[in-house]
Order: structure tokens, then sequence, then C-alpha cells
């Protein structure tokens, strides 16, 4: 089967609490032993001296073993409290959050 990778850039207001931001990467951790077809969960801060994360603070990268694995994650109980740990510490402003999904194939196709 394709696995599929979900992709989450968040942009914290800076007067976030550290405190905050890791009561949801743990949340955000503890969805892969909750939600069936997960296969891994990494997650980090931006750590490029580029400067392109457009005010992005932090990320986290979800594995599924398939498409629907993902479905049901977007669907599943457990990810309603992550999601809306997340849309109240980003103030509800939804322009602070871009998630991209896509599938995992031998080559990059067009």
């Amino acid at each position: 089967m394709t696995k599929y990778k979900h992709i989450v850039l968040l942009r914290f207001p800076p007067q976030t609490a550290r405190e905050t931001i890791a009561e949801i990467f743990e949340a955000i951790d503890e969805l892969e032993e909750k939600i069936p077809g997960i296969i891994d969960i990494t997650s980090g801060t931006y750590e490029s001296p580029e400067g392109l994360n457009q005010g992005f603070t932090h990320a986290f990268v979800v594995t599924f073993s398939d498409v629907a694995s993902r479905d049901q994650y977007l669907e599943h109980p457990a990810h309603e409290p992550v999601k809306n740990l997340i849309v109240d510490a980003i103030g509800g402003d939804l322009k602070n959050v871009l998630a991209f999904d896509f599938k995992l194939d031998d080559r990059f196709r067009y």
C-alpha cells in the first residue's frame, strides 16, 4: 500500500506560553497510540538560517499506512481535541496553520 504524509506548519503568536506549545506537541505525540494506521509522528521547531519560514515556528509530520488511515485520522475523535488545542493557541486564525498531504511514491509524479 502507498503511504501518506500529513505535514502541518504552525505559526504561534509570540506571546504563546511554552507550556501551551508543550501541551499541544505532547497531545500530537499521543495520537500515534490512539489512532490506527499512524506509522510515526515527528515534530520540531524552525531551525533554518534561510529565514523562509514566513513566521511559521513549529511543524509536525504524520506518516500514515494508507489513504484510508489518513482519512480516518481526520475524523477520529482523538484528533478533535488536539485540533482544538491548536486552533485556540493560534487565536482561531487559520492563516497561522498550513496542512499539506501527499502520497509517497517510488518516484515523483507530476
